[in-house]
């Protein structure tokens, strides 16, 4: 298929994505880490990010040629974190609650039953930074559980447990407050798989009745109410830029 007029070279887009440099770009094409239009590209191809679809590790490829946005959203229990809803079931997603213009995206998914603290952007750099494992950005969750789950249990927790496989990073989990009927956790994660917090409570036999992240980064949910939002404030913005930019470069002295 001939290219669009208005095609670049790939990894000339990821690095205005925020992706590194030409040699790294490279790297993940190689490596069949991006697609376009849901095909693998290959070296050398071009795409126009206004006509095309490029992902990167299965995360749309935001390119920044606009201005850029930050929006804070408080997730409501019952709200799927996507653009649209792939199953066409009716269900809201978090785009519906935020009635501006512009492609923005979701950064740090919670499953549809979780609240609390989503970033909404179209920083490439920033979304990829800040949700990816390597660069190891903190994730602070208050959690509910059904029941008392003794300190045993919470030990294994926080040293790392099998989940798909592999061995979970280790967790900092502090209790809140515990009774015979439930436990209040304060969970903090340096990664992010799916479902990760209710998968290990529901394996050790305590179910999570509620969870609600509260920070991401940098980032305080603070007292923003459910299903609201707001741009972040240039302070905060600042804040979170200089947080992925130290983090960023931690990770390049450990490389």
């Amino acid at each position: 298929m001939p290219n669009h007029p208005g095609a670049e070279r790939l990894q000339k887009l990821m690095a205005r994505a925020g992706f590194g440099s030409r040699r790294d770009n490279e790297k993940l094409i190689a490596e069949g880490r991006v697609s376009v239009n849901g095909r693998i590209a290959v070296l050398g191809q071009k795409a126009d990010p206004d006509r095309d679809h490029i992902e990167v590790d299965g995360r749309p490829l935001l390119v920044n040629n606009q201005q850029t946005i930050y929006i804070m959203l408080n997730k409501p229990r019952g709200v799927i974190s996507s653009l649209e809803d792939e199953l066409e079931q009716d269900r809201t997603t978090v785009r519906d609650l935020i009635p501006t213009g512009g492609h923005i995206y979701p950064v740090g998914r919670l499953d549809k039953q979780s609240e609390g603290l989503i970033l909404m952007t179209n920083d490439g750099q920033m979304a990829h930074r800040l949700t990816h494992p390597s660069f190891e950005h903190q994730k602070v969750y208050n959690v509910i559980l059904e029941g008392s789950i003794p300190a045993q249990a919470l030990d294994r927790w926080r040293s790392g447990v099998e989940l798909d496989g592999r061995r979970t990073a280790p967790a900092e989990i502090t209790v809140l407050d515990q009774d015979h009927h439930n436990t209040k956790l304060r969970v903090v994660l340096h990664e992010g798989r799916k479902r990760q917090i209710r998968r290990i409570a529901a394996a050790f036999g305590y179910p999570v009745l509620k969870l609600v992240r509260v920070q991401i980064g940098s980032l305080e949910l603070g007292d923003l109410a459910p299903g609201q939002w707001r741009h972040l404030s240039h302070s905060e913005v600042r804040e979170l830029q200089q947080s992925v930019m130290q983090k960023a470069q931690k990770r390049k002295s450990r490389t």
